[in-house]
């Protein structure tokens, strides 16, 4: 595997390097597919490298980079789906998963090269198998609204309440924190919340790979706030073979592992280098590019 600093002296070097860089990307994807039989989409997002930019989040836009995908894939191979998303939507997610479970039987692994968080944690869990290497980490599934952790938001309101009836002289300074919320906001934030769980805690209970016995303890770990504590929390590979998900190591296989790394590597040096905040790619060379402008 070239570092990151060796693909960007590769990269540099070559007349087009956008373009190059492209093709490199293709070319491994089809090495994957080949290496494992199977048809391969990369799935990912940008908001490592450009946190303040829109559309990065999953979202019902999404769906049309899938169809453009999928369309002439061959469906009986499967899929093997690397996602790097920080989340989004939740009925976004929920459309993308029912659909990808559709067109591919439920035979779809996630491969989490770095971070699948929030509804990117609900996509690995829908799939039949995971991926995951040691740098890997999955996340709670605590919905966002309007950039804000919903259960997060609630809690403060239950604080203040508390807070408030205990010292009423709190009231004026509570007014200015809970005052950024509109009126309906905290009910959208529980029906998130509500929404979410129940989509996760269905998922994982209909998943032949998981082992009965150990569904309430993945629910406990992914899908309780009260067990997860930080919507920004890190659940490793060894946490999530601990509490019962079926992870394949991303390092028992070094060709795989290299090819996916490699690849991971590329993708955030198109970030760095382009306007693109969002990318849905196979192994085709077809392409869906969300930028901070436009798509392409």
């Amino acid at each position: 595997m070239a570092s990151w600093s060796e693909l960007l002296v590769e990269i540099d070097s070559q007349k087009n390097p956008i373009a190059y860089l492209e093709n490199k990307m293709i070319a491994l994807q089809q090495q994957i597919s080949k290496l494992r039989g199977r048809n391969v989409i990369s799935y990912y997002s940008a908001w490592l490298t450009k946190p303040s930019s829109p559309n990065q989040e999953i979202n019902d836009s999404d769906k049309n980079a899938f169809m453009q995908a999928i369309y002439q894939l061959d469906k009986t191979k499967g899929l093997d789906l690397l996602l790097h998303t920080p989340g989004g939507d939740v009925a976004a997610t929920e459309s993308i998963v029912d659909y990808l479970k559709l067109i591919f039987k439920g035979d779809v692994t996630a491969i989490i090269p770095q971070l699948s968080m929030s509804a990117g944690t609900m996509i690995a869990l829908s799939c039949k198998s995971i991926m995951m290497g040691k740098h890997s980490s999955l996340g709670p599934i605590d919905p966002q609204y309007k950039g804000i952790s919903c259960q997060e938001a609630l809690d403060e309101f239950e604080q203040a309440k508390l807070e408030v009836t205990s010292n009423p002289q709190l009231l004026g300074l509570w007014q200015v924190i809970i005052g950024k919320y509109t009126p309906t906001f905290l009910v959208a934030c529980k029906n998130a919340i509500d929404w979410s769980e129940s989509l996760a805690t269905e998922w994982i209970g209909k998943n032949p790979s998981i082992d009965p016995a150990k569904r309430d303890s993945i629910i406990n770990t992914f899908v309780k706030h009260s067990e997860t504590k930080n919507h920004n929390r890190h659940i490793s590979i060894t946490k999530c073979k601990e509490v019962g998900l079926n992870i394949e190591e991303l390092e028992s296989d070094p060709i795989l592992q290299d090819l996916v790394l490699t690849l991971h590597h590329c993708f955030m040096i198109l970030f760095n280098k382009t306007t693109i905040v969002k990318s849905v790619c196979n192994q085709l060379g077809v392409r869906y590019y969300i930028t901070q402008s436009t798509v392409k």
